[in-house]
């Protein structure tokens, strides 16, 4: 698990070089000079704040039951025979007396700059639910049956949304080869999931094999 934090030993030096900078502005220029180098160190503080906003451990809700749980997450559809024998086979009950793993399909809602400007979600909407469609179909000729919902536009706030009531024990995120966001919420991902966690980069069937690429979480 990746720490996302400041370590404790800095934080006191961090406001001792604030408050040093503050008294001596105030020493050297006086009450203006003061008020100055309190609001540019405010000024500073918030910037940075909201750049990088505390990364906070993902921990799905707890199962009820003894059953396997798997999430996939896919941005773009599932359609690749590797990956879905990838994802077959993590469905696949080890006891046939037990029941088959619960297998839940989202899709975040992805939209165009214009559409979000014109509160038109339908495109992003239609396109999800598309990639919906071809992966369920997928699955099931492979076997496998499951369930299908619609996610957040961002591909990590989709997973957290889903892991709050969904106990997943193993969550897969299927993206295209050369997806620079897919890589990076998959990352963010690795390092606050709290669940195995597997990316399925496919590339496009005219490009290569089809062949994905995986990058496991353990």
């Amino acid at each position: 698990m990746t720490d996302q934090g400041i370590a404790a030993w800095k934080l006191p030096l961090i406001v001792a070089a604030i408050a040093v900078s503050i008294v001596g502005a105030f020493y050297i220029g006086g009450p203006g000079m003061g008020m100055a180098e309190g609001s540019i160190v405010a000024g500073i503080i918030v910037a940075l704040a909201v750049r990088n906003p505390p990364l906070h451990p993902i921990v799905p809700a707890r199962a009820g039951d003894r059953r396997e749980h798997l999430l996939v997450v896919v941005d773009e559809p599932l359609e690749d025979s590797t990956a879905l024998e990838r994802i077959a086979a993590a469905s696949t009950a080890i006891d046939p007396r037990e029941p088959g793993p619960e297998v839940r399909v989202v899709a975040p809602t992805h939209n165009r700059f214009l559409d979000r400007w014109a509160s038109d979600t339908r495109p992003g909407r239609d396109q999800a639910q598309r990639s919906l469609v071809l992966t369920l179909a997928s699955l099931a000729r492979a076997g496998v049956d499951a369930s299908a919902r619609l996610g957040d536009e961002d591909i990590v706030q989709t997973v957290t949304d889903q892991l709050r009531t969904y106990p997943a024990t193993e969550v897969f995120l299927v993206t295209g080869a050369t997806d620079r966001e897919g890589s990076a919420a998959a990352e963010e991902l690795r390092s606050r999931l709290h669940t195995p966690f597997h990316h399925l980069r496919c590339a496009p069937p005219q490009q290569g094999t089809g062949r994905p690429a995986f990058a496991n979480r353990r």
